[in-house]
Formats: structure tokens, C-alpha cells, sequence
């Protein structure tokens, strides 16, 4: 199909400084070889990660290492880093206290780290250390669908991107509610990310909460349906209702 290449996306990876135009149709498939790039191809059993191995991936946790800040409402923070093994990472580091109870903040991202899906942001790991929460997941090198929808005014996304979008988060919401998470929380066009072949994917951190007692839908007023409004249900409808709204902004 090959009417769903783009032209849009020139990456740059984190591992080298120069430009690429990755187009690939719409039914590639990955490399199957072990030696793939850090960060790409095989993904990494499900595990828990020491600490002092993040910390030295983010390199201290620094500024110049964020990728992405939640707003005033849920304030945690991504960090892209590094591992000794050369793997690319993406870690969510919550809040002190966001989840109080070690043991269910390790029950929950279990859960969500057996979920593994070609239309995902896979999540390969978690850490609780003392009142340290984090979150680790393959590290998507392209930025994110709201970057290119309201940052980047004078490169606009093709249509064919657009509905590439939405083919693939729809195939993702599909699969997590087939494996028992029907509920996103506070799907947004940050949650989209572009892969090292410029497809997008749906980021694993949204299928947890951000907090023990944090709500399960958006907040944000814009992207929620009548329905949700008039009588708070919520279906995988309403979902698919959010994320079209995100895939038709600024057309």
C-alpha cells in the first residue's frame, strides 16, 4: 500500500547525527536479525531494572535528557537513556509517592509489560527503589504525533500519514482491549510516537495510571465524547472517539 508513504519524516536516531528518510510501506516487516540497531528489532523480556542502572542511563536523570513533560495535573516525567548494552530506553519517573504500595505498582506494570504488539511503544521494564517509581519502555527516536501536528506548522502531515495513524493506534487499541486493557488513560497526540521507520505506535505508560488513585480517562475536555460527558460509561468507543479527534487536528 504503498499510497501510505510519507515524506514527512527525516528522522534523526540518538545513536548518529545524520539525516535519514526511512518510507516504508504500510506492510513491512521488521528486521528479523538479532543485530539491529539499540532500541529496535527484538523486544526485551519483561524485567525489573536496578536504580543505579537508570540513573546512569539518563545520566543522573538530567534535563538535557527529557523527552517529554506531563502537565500540572500528573507531574512525571520521560527521560530518554542508554543502557551498557547499548539499548536506547524511554523511562517514566513518577512522582514521589504516586504509588505508595510497591508491591501494586509492580503488579500493575507486569500486567501491562505482557502485552507485546508491533503497534506499540512496548514496555520492557519497571524499578521500585525505596519511594522510586519508574516505568522503562522501548525508546521511539522520531518525537511524537503532537510535535508534528502543532509545532511543526510548515511541514504539515500528509493525508496518508494521517490515516496511517490512524490504522495503527486503532490496531493497538484493538489488541490491548483483546488482552484485557480496554481502558487508556489520557490518550493525546504525546502518546503517539514515531519508531526508527518513522510508524507510529501507541506509548505503553498511558495504560497505567499515573498515580494509585489517578483517573482512568482525559481530562482534557476536548477529546472526551457526549456520551462520557452526559453519563461517565466508557467503552472502547470512546477511545476510538479520542484518538480520531487526534489524527483529524489541524487538517
Amino acid at each position: 500500500m504503498g499510497c501510505c508513504q510519507s515524506l514527512f519524516f527525516r528522522g534523526t536516531h540518538p545513536e548518529n547525527g545524520h539525516q535519514h528518510n526511512q518510507n516504508p510501506p504500510l506492510n513491512h516487516s521488521p528486521p528479523s536479525s538479532a543485530a539491529v540497531p539499540a532500541g529496535a528489532g527484538i523486544v526485551p523480556t519483561f524485567s525489573e531494572f536496578l536504580y543505579s542502572d537508570l540513573k546512569a542511563a539518563t545520566n543522573n536523570f538530567s534535563s538535557d535528557f527529557i523527552v517529554s513533560e506531563s502537565g500540572e495535573k500528573a507531574p512525571n516525567l520521560v527521560y530518554k537513556g542508554r543502557l551498557q548494552n547499548q539499548r536506547w530506553i524511554a523511562v517514566k519517573k513518577f512522582t514521589k509517592m504516586a504509588w505508595p504500595d510497591p508491591k501494586q505498582f509492580a503488579e500493575e506494570a507486569w500486567g501491562v509489560g505482557k502485552l507485546r504488539h508491533p503497534r506499540l511503544a512496548n514496555l520492557i521494564g519497571y524499578c521500585c527503589d525505596g519511594d522510586e517509581r519508574l516505568l522503562v519502555a522501548e525508546y521511539m527516536p522520531n518525537d511524537t504525533l503532537a510535535k508534528h501536528l502543532f509545532h511543526w506548522e510548515n511541514q504539515t502531515i500528509e493525508w496518508a500519514m494521517r490515516l496511517r495513524v490512524a490504522l495503527y493506534i486503532a490496531e493497538a487499541i484493538d489488541y490491548c482491549s483483546t488482552e484485557g486493557h480496554p481502558l487508556y488513560h489520557d490518550l493525546n497526540a504525546y502518546r503517539v510516537l514515531f519508531d526508527e521507520d518513522g510508524d507510529p505506535r501507541l506509548s505503553c505508560f498511558g495504560l497505567m495510571k499515573n498515580s494509585r488513585d489517578g483517573k482512568s480517562v482525559s481530562t482534557n475536555l476536548a477529546y472526551t465524547p457526549p456520551e462520557y460527558l452526559r453519563n461517565g460509561n466508557h467503552f472502547s468507543r470512546v477511545v476510538i472517539f479520542i484518538h480520531l479527534l487526534i489524527v483529524m487536528s489541524r487538517s
